[in-house]
């Protein structure tokens, strides 16, 4: 009888193929239950004839109809049967699953998943298994507490109603609401249960399983699909790993049967983006299978074992683990095969791949010799937009090599990122910005930049609304405004540009002010610019950034490593803009002298250079020496005038210097009088 419920068949075939059931079915209907009196059968055929008036509505929609209404007032029997017929139709057509949803059908079979024999329950669990394929038929499932009966039916002893139970909650849960009842009704660890099948069964090669093993396999793949589809709730991950599921699936990963790799290796690589997953995917030694996949002709899996690479690489073991294992091989493979460049999804994952491997340098060593270059300039004309932003992520962390600017312009990559800039989507210009501020560097890119107006673009990116795009803009403004020709009538040539960089000093955003001072200073090294900026407000702006990061309980959300970087470039910032009237004075003013003082506590060398060069500056104005000798400069000034650094030794010396030349005069004023 159970075969009855795995067969295939169409409504044509069903008087030739279904035998003495459809002769039980005729029976039924011309025999029909006194509850079903031909009046009020005749008067619910015209309602639904008048919901689908106007529509050509085939037999099957009024055959399914019937079948519903045995299974409604039948007894054990019809109900089954019913169900034998139910399943040989075509479920999967929209007019079917409509039939079903518009007489009440949904009802009947969730009600039927808690009867209690077991043909029943196949018959039933077979048809919700098609049918949840359609959103409607799982919002039905799940507000009418189906998926709660389907927990319930994974602790069946009975393997084939395991399978056809998960299989359908893979589908249900494609909807948020069912995959936290699944959470909640405590499904996650019986469907971990499931992976935890006999190895030895599960190695064997397909064609020498028997019955017995073919359904262990088909418990395992339907186990892992319910976990696929759970996984992408951040909740669920956390559930699904505290059950110890990494272990499970870094052993079938390595058992290689094929119907298990694709829904194991989905799983892994929608899990990877947690970083306790991460942690567990490593700990577990699973980055080496994942590398081996790679090379496997399955582009389905090829694609997951890229995305979970890409995710899991932001780790720098992980980098050094894919490369070790020759894992940047098969990626640059997949990037190059022109037979591929339509699987958008498998190029966008291997493009990540290559993304994060790339932030490793000795990784960007090896993909140089693989010629990743040129293929990553050949990809910047994909319409896809996001392997555009992996492909121009990864050349932005190629481009940190010297070597590889001249090559992205010489492949004439620099004028399609230049054009990117006039898009919207964020992630892909974060990319951009980040890729330009790399080429800017080179002088030879960087011409090529001015000549096609990247600059301005670039400038444009500050007024987007997202805090890491003015980020990375102002981050590739400071290369920018060093090496432009004449980098001072150029930003000057920007209409309200330099009163929408000083705004940004506003920003709550730690990386947006770190990166706009950085930018400021540059700015601040032409003095014509410098006095539009302070007519801006800048020197109060500054003043007050450098007491709040004095008091970092203001912003007990800043890191330390966010706290040092926008230190660095605040004092670089203030070091610049003192040169201009009575900027120095003022600086004292507003009372940030003595907090600039306690930069130099920190242990990060790059502050206490700048923050020597700042407070050189403004030991020109005596009530700063003051101010600074007060707060016990000197102390720190006699350990960095040691330093092997020349430029914090000058700035150094230069500061005590002013102190002292001020201390003298005092001195000659007191003994004059």
């Amino acid at each position: 009888m159970s075969n009855q419920f795995n067969e295939e068949g169409t409504a044509s075939d069903l008087d030739r193929d279904l035998g003495p059931r459809v002769m039980m079915v005729r029976e039924l209907e011309a025999n029909q239950d006194s509850s079903l009196d031909d009046e009020s059968e005749e008067d619910e055929d015209d309602r639904w004839r008048e919901l689908v008036r106007g529509q050509d509505v085939p037999s099957d929609y009024w055959h399914i109809q019937k079948l519903i209404k045995y299974m409604k007032v039948g007894n054990q029997t019809a109900t089954t049967v019913a169900l034998a017929c139910l399943k040989d139709q075509d479920l999967a057509s929209d007019i079917n699953q409509m039939a079903i949803r518009d007489c009440g059908g949904m009802e009947v079979l969730v009600n039927l998943l808690e009867a209690q024999e077991l043909k029943c329950k196949l018959g039933t669990l077979a048809v919700l298994q098609v049918i949840s394929l359609n959103i409607d038929c799982r919002r039905a499932i799940t507000d009418l507490g189906g998926v709660q009966q389907l927990v319930e039916i994974l602790d069946d002893p009975a393997r084939d109603l395991q399978i056809l139970a998960a299989g359908t909650i893979a589908n249900v849960c494609k909807i948020r609401k069912a995959r936290k009842i699944v959470r909640k009704s405590g499904g996650i660890p019986k469907l971990v249960d499931l992976l935890d099948a006999d190895p030895h069964l599960v190695d064997t090669p397909t064609a020498e399983m028997t019955p017995e093993e073919a359904e262990a396999v088909k418990v395992v793949v339907a186990g892992a699909r319910a976990l696929w589809a759970l996984s992408t709730s951040q909740k669920n991950k956390e559930a699904m790993r505290k059950t110890g599921v990494v272990r499970l699936l870094a052993r079938l990963l390595r058992l290689g049967h094929n119907d298990i790799i694709v829904p194991i290796m989905g799983t892994v690589q929608q899990c990877a983006t947690e970083s306790n997953f991460q942690l567990a995917i490593q700990t577990e030694g699973m980055i080496p299978d994942l590398v081996e996949y790679l090379r496997n002709d399955n582009t389905e899996i090829q694609k997951h074992c890229a995305s979970a690479i890409f995710k899991c690489a932001e780790d720098p073991v992980t980098r050094d683990i894919v490369r070790e294992h020759n894992g940047l091989e098969p990626l640059v493979n997949l990037v190059k095969d022109e037979r591929l460049q339509d699987d958008k999804p498998l190029v966008a994952a291997a493009t990540g791949a290559i993304w994060k491997c790339a932030i490793s340098l000795e990784n960007v060593k090896k993909l140089n010799t693989l010629g990743i270059i040129p293929a990553m300039a050949r990809l910047l004309q994909d319409q896809d937009k996001e392997v555009i932003t992996n492909v121009v992520g990864a050349l932005a962390e190629c481009c940190k090599v010297t070597s590889n600017r001249a090559e992205v312009r010489a492949h004439g990559a620099i004028k399609p990122l230049v054009l990117h800039l006039n898009g919207t989507h964020q992630p892909l210009l974060r990319n951009v910005a980040r890729a330009l501020n790399e080429c800017a560097k080179d002088k030879e890119c960087m011409l090529e930049i001015e000549e096609l107006d990247g600059v301005r673009l670039i400038w444009s990116l500050l007024k987007n609304d997202s805090p890491e795009v003015q980020a990375e803009a102002a981050w590739a403004l400071c290369p920018c405004i060093i090496n432009a020709t004449d980098s001072g009538e150029m930003v000057r040539s920007f209409v309200g540009g330099l009163e929408l960089i000083v705004s940004l000093l506003k920003s709550p955003h730690t990386n947006v002010l770190a990166s706009v001072c950085a930018a400021l200073a540059r700015v601040a090294l032409d003095r014509e610019n410098l006095a539009v900026i302070t007519d801006h407000g800048v020197v109060p702006m500054l003043a007050q950034l450098v007491l709040t990061t004095h008091a970092q309980y203001s912003y007990p959300e800043m890191s330390v490593a966010e706290n040092e970087l926008l230190r660095e470039h605040l004092a670089s910032a203030i070091a610049n803009c003192c040169s201009w009237n009575n900027n120095c004075h003022q600086f004292g003013a507003l009372h940030a002298v003595r907090p600039l003082v306690t930069y130099l506590e920190s242990n990060n060398k790059a502050v206490h250079r700048t923050t020597a060069l700042a407070l050189h500056q403004l030991s020109t104005d005596p009530y700063n020496c003051i101010t600074m000798h007060q707060a016990g400069v000197v102390s720190y000034l006699l350990e960095t005038i040691g330093s092997s650094d020349e430029v914090l030794q000058e700035a150094s010396a230069g500061c005590l210097s002013n102190i002292r030349k001020l201390a003298l005069s005092a001195e000659k004023f007191k003994y004059e009088n």
